[in-house]
């Protein structure tokens, strides 16, 4: 656990609160007030965020004085916040996330007393461990051609070690047993591949927990069928904000889901449910997702005590019958504030037939923070994908640039279009888009292509056709570090 807390003269704990947009302040309001009422050392900072900046003509919804305090303060209790349509640019959500390295997205759901779903009774009780700032969701995206779209994926074998040892560590810390780790890597080989290799490699150090790994789509119906099988989900970050959302639906909502984003240095505390601005100001809203959030807020803060009675007065006010309109309608509900009351009023007790587990300070992974995390011994680059635009036919076009090989080291070998081999032809039918991937090997086995070599060939190629985009052909420490098309040799 990271002990750079900011400590102020009187002996607190001081924490960057972000009230947020819409619901954001009410729900934010109502978990502070239940952790003054138990005592617990916190201070707060308050700081803005979402899109009151947004309106203020900054771009990045993070004004400078948001950044300078949580770079002070290193840990931030967030209420949800908007992102207006028609100015402003990324999330601003996204934006604190990324500035301050939270790689990893906890989310926790637990069946909790009253909330009845198809699932009650099932003692649902897992987290989704999400790594947080690569894979598809670096959101590098280019326009390769007018009608086709690229997004890069982005994979790291550093940043798959960061979230697995997080996951191991985060089981340990709560007493689980057992870690799955979900990814696609049957089809996404090296991608999604690298978080299996990592993940198998990293679980022989936590011998006391059972690890598995099991198929992305696998694990989402295993999800539906029978939850109460998986305690911790490993997971990359497209998938992880997918079936987070999909196990928040199992216990009743997006009202129940809390979230931690986790760094080495900073950690972000938040509910995952939105602003809903049309429920602003009206008393109405479900604060316990938001609450929830600050529970693994303390603990992050080693107040563990103070936790553990928000966490047992919680269960304690559900038990009680005591809900918000998302659960019980209309009828018989309660206000935002009521709910507050009824949980700082049930501060000291605990649920009759609800458990809340015993805490270990986690302990946050130490991992290299080399760029050249993984260095090869040996490396060739033995040819080239050049992606070419083209409306011609796969056979006219492959044709042509078979003569554009000869004379160079590199010799044409085939034409792809959207991982398919298209040319030379194999018979199957395709429906061929204008997005091609022209694969040329050289022609010497142990040779090393040179950038001139390159060059000369994007030279010739680029005087017949229109080319946008090269993927060099690497092989690192004799292994081949590129895939092959569908029906390639």
């Amino acid at each position: 656990m990271s002990t750079n807390f900011y400590i102020t003269p009187e002996g607190k704990k001081l924490v960057t609160v972000i009230p947020g947009d819409g619901i954001g302040p009410e729900v934010v309001r109502a978990a502070q007030r239940i952790i003054a009422a138990t005592g617990a050392p916190i201070a707060w900072e308050e700081r803005f965020a979402g899109e009151s900046v947004f309106k203020q003509g900054i771009a990045s919804g993070v004004p400078q004085d948001t950044i300078e305090s949580v770079s002070k303060t290193r840990v931030v209790l967030k209420g949800p916040l908007g992102t207006p349509i028609g100015y402003g640019e990324k999330s601003a959500n996204v934006t604190l996330r990324k500035l301050f390295e939270t790689y990893g997205n906890i989310r926790p759901v637990r069946e909790l007393p009253g909330v009845q779903t198809p699932y009650s009774g099932r003692n649902i009780d897992l987290v989704v461990v999400r790594e947080n700032v690569e894979d598809l969701y670096a959101g590098i995206e280019y326009m390769q051609t007018p009608g086709v779209a690229e997004c890069l994926k982005l994979i790291s074998r550093k940043g798959c070690e960061k979230i697995v040892r997080l996951a191991f560590e985060f089981a340990r810390s709560e007493g689980r047993k057992k870690v799955h780790c979900a990814t696609k890597a049957n089809i996404m080989k090296f991608t999604e591949g690298m978080l299996k290799r990592t993940f198998e490699e990293i679980a022989p150090e936590y011998p006391e927990i059972e690890a598995q790994h099991i198929i992305v789509d696998n694990c989402c119906h295993q999800l539906v069928r029978r939850p109460e099988q998986f305690d911790v989900i490993v997971t990359t970050n497209m998938n992880g904000d997918i079936m987070s959302d999909l196990t928040s639906g199992l216990i009743g909502g997006l009202g129940f889901a809390p979230s931690a984003n986790i760094g080495n240095e900073v950690a972000i505390f938040e509910a995952v449910h939105g602003s809903a601005p049309k429920y602003a100001g009206k008393d109405s809203i479900n604060p316990t997702a938001l609450i929830m959030s600050a529970v693994l807020m303390l603990r992050y803060l080693d107040e563990f005590q103070a936790a553990q009675q928000i966490e047992n007065a919680v269960l304690v006010t559900m038990e009680q019958g005591i809900r918000t309109r998302d659960v019980a309608g209309d009828e018989g509900a309660v206000g935002t504030t009521q709910f507050t009351d009824a949980i700082i009023g049930n501060l000291g007790k605990r649920a009759k037939d609800w458990s809340v587990r015993d805490y270990k300070p986690l302990v946050l992974p130490q991992v290299s923070t080399a760029q050249d995390f993984v260095q090869a011994q040996e490396r060739r680059t033995v040819g080239v994908d050049v992606f070419i635009e083209s409306a011609l036919p796969p056979e006219t076009l492959g044709k042509s640039l078979v003569g554009i090989g000869e004379g160079t080291p590199l010799q044409f070998k085939q034409l792809a279009n959207r991982g398919t081999k298209v040319f030379p032809s194999m018979g199957a039918i395709t429906d061929s888009t204008d997005h091609f991937s022209a694969r040329f090997m050289l022609t010497d086995a142990t040779g090393n292509l040179s950038d001139d070599a390159l060059l000369d060939l994007l030279a010739r190629i680029g005087k017949q056709h229109r080319w946008m985009h090269i993927e060099k052909l690497q092989e690192f420490d004799g292994k081949p570090g590129y895939s092959k098309a569908q029906g390639e040799d």
